[in-house]
């Protein structure tokens, strides 16, 4: 039996625990600008407040989602100076690469497109070859891109591969003992439960992109949603059928992703990344080039999801998204729902069933709200792992992002923004073709468990 003096202890220990906990969120919060959704604040204060001795650690281990950076330059000419198209404002606004030309876009068909526009960029490299994904398979396709990157490596190349630590873990470490032993660099991106103290072991590196020559004028980028395993690209008895997007470029485009992979590489080795790449001096900006949007702890800002809730509110004629998770926010969800509302032709393309069915359970009261505002919806008969984006005939947005919280909030993501009228057309044309093999999405009124159990869902649905 504890006496009145030992409770009494007890009650003031657990206070101060409490407070601290308490304490130490609202510094680190500030001092690290974390800016949350409302609701994951109040849920990390309940949780404090309730059960301070595992939500300490779990806030140690998980909590952060921006990581400390210097201010860039600020921008001092107002954009409309230097373009009349309110997409590329929004993109430099956020602090990304202006739009920069390219040549030789190709958006491919299918996987097996796909796989040989990947192997063929892999080869082509000359100088420098940077591959970055969040699962590299143990698996036909894993090993014919470990193989090539032992050649160039041994050849004088300099290969740099960068695989997510989460990945590893989900698709099994891949066989790297010949690749390192032929000169090639590897390096995990935030191995679960590393530094816990620094918060990072919950933030992924979902970026995909593959980087060869970024310093010559002929550089290539081959980029999109696919990760570097079989069940991407190709299928058959042994494998389930899913349907992808990716693209691959030439030209100076190629160095903003370089860049980028120069500033990931440097995080994952610990070592300084410097400070925030200032504001080159405005001039007009090409309206058909393309321009690199990142997400993630390394942006200010939530990029992405600032970019699509402008186009909710900036599209004119049509918006289609096509995401094989779909957990938008009450904001994203609001302006794509006034979007439908005031006339634009809204089109979702989502896979009837995906690969996690938690976040197909937790889309059930989003799909309705939408379809009662006019947002026409369609359901892909195999897994659609694409990630799209259409505005109007101005704007095209592909890569890795998908449309839930972690992706647009936690992640390390990457789009490219398209702006050429005729390239735009091009992602358009293959969004018409996935969505002619879908069927329409028929809503239903859920009972009273199902609607309490889709609130609970989404209360949970930050860290799908």
């Amino acid at each position: 039996m504890f006496s009145g003096l030992n409770v009494a202890h007890l009650l003031t220990l657990h206070g101060l625990v409490t407070v601290a906990a308490v304490l130490l969120y609202a510094i680190t919060s500030h001092v690290m600008q974390q800016r949350r959704q409302p609701t994951a604040a109040i849920a990390w204060m309940l949780f404090i407040l309730l059960i301070p001795y595992l939500a300490l650690p779990a806030y140690l281990t998980f909590g952060s989602r921006k990581l400390p950076r210097r201010k860039a330059s600020a921008i001092t000419q107002p954009l409309a100076q230097v373009s009349d198209d309110w997409a590329i404002q929004t993109v430099v606004a956020l602090g990304q690469p202006a739009p920069s030309p390219y040549t030789a876009l190709n958006v491919h068909r299918d996987g097996a497109e796909s796989r040989d526009a990947l192997l063929a960029t892999l080869e082509g490299a000359q100088q420098s070859l940077d591959v970055c994904t969040f699962i590299l398979g143990r698996d036909s396709l894993g090993e014919a891109v470990i193989d090539r990157l032992c050649l160039k490596a041994r050849s004088g190349v300099r290969v740099r591969l960068l695989v997510d630590g989460l990945g590893t873990l989900m698709a099994g470490r891949p066989r790297l003992t010949r690749f390192i032993e032929a000169g090639g660099l590897y390096t995990p991106f935030v191995p679960p439960l590393r530094s816990p103290l620094k918060g990072r072991s919950n933030l992924r590196e979902h970026r995909k992109l593959v980087v060869a020559d970024a310093g010559l004028p002929f550089g290539r980028l081959w980029c999109g949603g696919r990760n570097i395993a079989q069940e991407y690209f190709t299928y058959g008895p042994a494998t389930p059928h899913w349907r992808d997007l990716t693209f691959d470029v030439q030209g100076p485009l190629v160095r903003q992703a370089g860049d980028l992979f120069e500033r990931d590489w440097a995080f994952a080795n610990g070592q300084a990344t410097g400070a925030e790449p200032s504001v080159a001096p405005l001039q007009p900006y090409p309206s058909d080039g393309a321009q690199l949007v990142a997400s993630g702890p390394d942006q200010a800002d939530d990029t992405i999801y600032a970019l699509l809730m402008t186009a909710g509110y900036r599209a004119r004629r049509r918006i289609a998204l096509v995401t094989p998770y779909f957990v938008p926010d009450a904001a994203l969800l609001m302006a794509l729902r006034l979007a439908a509302m005031r006339g634009v032709s809204v089109d979702l393309l989502l896979p009837r069933r995906s690969n996690h069915r938690v976040s197909d359970l937790a889309r059930g009261r989003a799909l309705r709200t939408l379809a009662e505002a006019g947002v026409r919806i369609w359901l892909a008969p195999d897994m659609l792992h694409a990630k799209l984006a259409l505005i109007d005939d101005t704007l095209a947005l592909a890569g890795s992002a998908n449309l839930d919280s972690r992706s647009l909030f936690l992640n390390y993501e990457l789009m490219m923004a398209f702006h050429k009228a005729s390239d735009v057309l091009r992602f358009e044309a293959w969004f018409d073709s996935e969505r002619a093999a879908a069927s329409a999405y028929v809503p239903t009124q859920p009972g009273l468990i199902r609607d309490v159990a889709d609130g609970l869902l989404l209360w949970l649905a930050f860290q799908l």
